[in-house]
């Protein structure tokens, strides 16, 4: 444990389980209080993973207490602007300020372009693109009015550089998140608030569960040599999502305050090869 976030709250989307819970004790570990906030509940059938549950939430609360640091826990949908404003409101109140942002929620279905239902194409939009508008939107004006500076980070994806085979709209979504952090990055800089992105590669998480790789396996059966796009330099591919943790903890502290607008790939290499 450091101290480097010490008197710092963090608001976290895609808090309950996976790289959100990871940011959430990570950076707890670091002195920060934190703002955990998740659907936790289905998003739609097309999703082959099973969903975030209200369980899971209570376990990211429980992890962060044990590091005896303060959080709030919020089930709500990054969809949902009124929610999130809600939440900040209730963060600055209850905890004192809102200092760090990582807005982390997302959803990821394989399928070919025709597959895709509209269902699914807004949905992935409305959580991957506009909900982090939404939690910034809801965020950056407290974190303006107090004056302190803070830092902002965007997940996007080995597939906001590259591209996620027969995953259209995942990757439509991740790529416009580039344009987001860089925008933001240049308004929101004379307040001294940092705006970058991490883009990882394959994670162990929930979203892997499930039926997501008999999914992949279909979506990329009429095509399969688009499988050798994205392999990693080192093994095994994927990582745990400590190691996106880190990444984005890096980038909230002190050592990285000189950056700004900057795509951090944490991939092992796979967006060159």
């Amino acid at each position: 444990m450091s101290n480097e976030l010490q008197g710092k709250v963090a608001f976290i989307t895609g808090g309950a389980r996976g790289q959100g819970r990871a940011h959430a004790v990570k950076l707890a570990g670091m002195g920060a209080d934190i703002v955990a906030v998740d659907l936790a509940g289905p998003v739609g059938d097309f999703l082959p993973y099973p969903p975030a549950t209200s369980d899971d939430l209570a376990e990211t609360v429980r992890l962060v207490e044990e590091l005896d640091r303060r959080i709030l826990a919020v089930e709500a949908d990054v969809r949902d602007k009124d929610a999130l404003k809600a939440a900040a409101d209730r963060a600055v109140a209850d905890l004192g300020s809102l200092d760090i942002v990582v807005a982390n929620a997302g959803i990821c279905e394989p399928a070919r372009w025709q597959d895709i239902t509209d269902e699914s194409w807004q949905a992935t939009i409305d959580i991957n693109l506009t909900g982090v508008w939404n939690t910034i939107t809801a965020t950056a004006q407290h974190m303006i009015a107090a004056g302190r500076g803070g830092a902002i980070v965007i997940t996007s994806s080995y597939a906001g550089k590259k591209v996620q085979p027969m995953m259209i709209h995942y990757t439509a979504s991740k790529h416009a998140l580039v344009g987001l952090t860089r925008g933001f990055a240049v308004e929101l800089g004379p307040h001294d608030i940092r705006v970058n992105s991490v883009h990882p590669g394959g994670v162990a998480t929930p979203m892997g569960g499930g039926g997501m790789t008999d999914q992949i396996a279909s979506s990329t059966a009429a095509n399969p040599k688009v499988n050798q796009m994205g392999q990693a330099f080192m093994e095994p591919a994927w990582m745990e999502p400590e190691a996106i943790a880190n990444a984005v903890a890096f980038l909230v502290s002190p050592a990285a305050e000189a950056i700004t607008s900057e795509h951090l790939s944490v991939d092992k290499g796979m967006q060159y090869f």
